[in-house]
């Protein structure tokens, strides 16, 4: 038998290290060639790492959550053949892994095989044996449900990926009957848990990216009012009259052309700004970047050339990567190169926010909820949908008045509708 090692890769894009985020083997599993072994973190996307042998896992580089540089040693596989040890610096060709791998969750199965884990008595059906200690895969949401229920999530079988808990398993583990005074509490019993949860993988680069945005940026934001009854009017017509063949909008698709009409005004503002460097690159076209709630966190997908797509095409682009992102097939190159963001928290967007910058971008528009108000409108008290435009940009590019502008540039268009239209 012989040993074959394979390192870190190159994965290119100048980048010297990344970060372990999740084994998909542990030691002693026989993998085949093309399995995927590990899941790795770079600047942007998640990296599925494959295995270019078959053969036995005999040791493990890494824990998730270490930063790893390119060239050491990764994983070793036992193999057949002569009993000298065989390297491979680039395994076969890496692939773009889903992005919203719950890498948080995973720390525990992907430790290295040192000692058999504590026995549980294992129940049929929904219930199923972990150690104490062993924090299983869950969405958020699943997690507040399972504690809203009384649930320990540790005793709970999961259906989903990787043995991810889902809602209908919880749904599952109580029509079994498996809730009992050990695993439901009443509401008011007293609680002394605590849960120890690593940053690492995406959630590690997002707080990271939102550190250095704060850090670097000067933001200042702008908040402004907006009436959207008319082009709230307009969407309702447009969905009625061609929502069963082109699709129905939302109003993201209009904010999105308003944005690249009012930025022909304003080309400071859509931007980045290298300040390394100390260039700022002014961009012709608009790629907006979508911030989209993921369930291990904020993706910013891009849609490109905004400038050039109807709102049917807008509408469609944005739905296509948030449901890319939201499922984690969204790529590296669709998770890149925006030049403006949008971020919008829809029904639960309040009344302010103050969005940080997606660096190095100097500009981000955020989109509060619509609300019903009364209004003065020549001196007779109507009844308006209303919306606030909460916004922020980076001081050091954009000036106050032309940031102000731009924004009343947006609301313009969006209280009268046509001049979206009008070149």
């Amino acid at each position: 038998m012989g040993t074959h090692v394979i390192k870190m890769p190159d994965i290119g894009e100048g980048i010297a290290e990344v970060e372990l985020s999740v084994w998909h083997v542990k030691v002693g599993d026989m993998v085949v060639e093309d399995q995927v072994l590990a899941d790795v973190m770079t600047d942007k996307a998640m990296v599925d790492i494959p295995s270019p042998v078959h053969g036995k896992v005999i040791a493990l580089g890494g824990q998730p959550g270490e930063v790893m540089a390119v060239g050491s040693v990764l994983i070793s596989i036992e193999v057949e053949g002569a009993g000298n040890v065989k390297e491979s610096a680039q395994p076969a060709p890496l692939k773009e892994a889903p992005v919203a791998v719950p890498k948080v969750e995973a720390v525990v199965e992907s430790k290295p095989v040192a000692a058999p884990a504590p026995k549980v008595a294992v129940c049929q059906g929904p219930m199923v044996a972990r150690a104490a200690d062993e924090r299983p895969l869950a969405s958020p949401a699943v997690r507040k449900h399972a504690l809203d229920l009384g649930i320990q999530l540790r005793l709970v079988r999961g259906s989903g990926p990787a043995g991810r808990v889902l809602h209908e398993d919880l749904d599952a583990y109580l029509a079994q009957g498996q809730s009992n005074a050990s695993t439901v509490s009443s509401a008011y019993i007293q609680r002394t848990d605590e849960q120890q949860i690593p940053v690492i993988g995406m959630r590690r680069k997002i707080a990271q990216r939102m550190q250095d945005a704060t850090q670097r940026a000067a933001h200042f934001s702008y908040v402004e009012e907006i009436d959207v009854t008319a082009v709230e009017e307009l969407r309702a017509h447009l969905n009625e009259k061609h929502g069963a063949t082109r699709g129905k909008l939302t109003l993201l698709p209009f904010l999105v052309r308003a944005m690249v009409v009012a930025l022909r005004d304003f080309p400071q503002i859509n931007a980045r700004y290298d300040d390394e460097a100390q260039v700022i690159t002014r961009l012709g076209a608009v790629h907006v970047g979508i911030a989209t709630q993921a369930d291990i966190g904020l993706m910013v997908p891009v849609v490109r050339h905004a400038e050039a797509r109807s709102l049917w095409d807008s509408a469609a682009e944005i739905s296509r990567l948030a449901t890319a992102a939201r499922n984690g097939k969204a790529s590296r190159d669709e998770l890149s190169g925006s030049s403006i963001t949008l971020t919008s928290l829809g029904a639960l967007g309040g009344i302010v926010s103050t969005p940080v910058l997606n660096l190095p971008e100097v500009a981000i528009v955020g989109v509060n909820k619509i609300v019903e108000r009364p209004m003065v409108i020549k001196g007779q008290i109507v009844v308006r949908k209303m919306m606030n435009l909460s916004s922020s940009f980076d001081h050091r590019v954009v000036d106050g008045m032309d940031a102000a502008l731009f924004i009343q540039a947006i609301r313009g268009l969006l209280e009268q509708p046509a001049t979206l239209f009008v070149d």
